[in-house]
């Protein structure tokens, strides 16, 4: 990661490899710069995923260095960010994820998805038409060569696999984290939002609104459909540490999924 370092009103912003996403992160933020807050940014949506590459992204394969995607399970084409399996002769758990550049804490996050295709052999039978974004991520370059899932919030996208069985989706997963839901310590590890069933392969807009440390909401067709709190790593015993910022990623767990649109509002770049 380049480390130039940029003062902005009184923030630190970090410019990484992603040049074309920043120079115009750098420009909507001069452009509303007599409207910030200590953490308010513009309103207008910036994409993380220009529709052309990958800049600005970093995969991170199990069993594999950070930055390898030889297979490309990562890639852009037809304008979509394409999660494929095509260059796997078997999964082999060989989960992935692909990290955007910069941690953030308040947003709210936009993405456009949808599931296509047939589950790669071998892959877990819970994964097909699974996947999901990260939230809060710890950094790509702390996770271990061999590790499954980075410690963070998991916004899970289920597909619907029967037309009389109920799959919500935008639901929340917590791989080394809980948070407080329904004023209780949740320590369940998947739960289901409220959201309705997606059949086939039809595109769905989902919104997650992120307050830092605070809580946490997820939306699809203007309807809230999970809220959570206060989340905190689990891994750690002795604090139990409290998330207020993190990475964005989205997964490869051996179920094809095409991406059309990742943009972020309303964010805050942790100093």
């Amino acid at each position: 990661m380049v480390r130039n370092l940029f003062k902005l009103k009184g923030m630190q912003l970090y410019l990484v490899p992603a040049l074309p996403f920043f120079f115009a992160l750098t420009e909507a933020i001069d452009a509303h710069a007599e409207n910030l807050q200590k953490w308010e940014m513009t309103s207008e949506w910036v994409e993380l995923f220009n529709g052309r590459n990958l800049d600005g992204w970093t995969p991170k394969i199990k069993g594999y260095p950070l930055g390898t995607d030889e297979r490309e399970t990562f890639r852009v084409e037809d304008g979509l960010l394409k999660v494929r399996y095509d260059g796997y002769s078997a999964f082999d758990n060989q989960f992935g994820h692909l990290f955007f550049s910069t941690p953030v804490s308040k947003y709210d996050l936009l993405i456009e998805y949808r599931f296509v295709g047939k589950q790669l052999e071998g892959g877990p039978q819970w994964a097909e038409r699974n996947s999901g974004v990260m939230i809060h991520s710890q950094s790509p370059q702390s996770m271990q060569i061999d590790q499954d899932f980075p410690d963070s919030l998991e916004v899970q996208f289920l597909g619907g696999i029967k037309p009389d069985r109920p799959r919500p989706t935008a639901n929340l997963c917590t791989p080394g984290t809980e948070v407080i839901y329904q004023q209780k310590r949740l320590a369940t590890h998947c739960t289901y939002s409220q959201s309705e069933t997606y059949l086939k392969d039809q595109w769905v807009q989902v919104l997650v609104k992120v307050n830092a440390g605070e809580e946490i909401q997820h939306w699809l067709k203007n309807k809230l459909v999970m809220r959570y709190k206060n989340p905190f790593l689990t891994n750690d015993k002795k604090d139990n540490k409290n998330i207020s910022q993190g990475f964005i990623a989205i997964q490869s767990e051996s179920h094809p999924i095409d991406f059309r649109r990742i943009a972020i509002r309303r964010f805050q770049i942790p100093n």
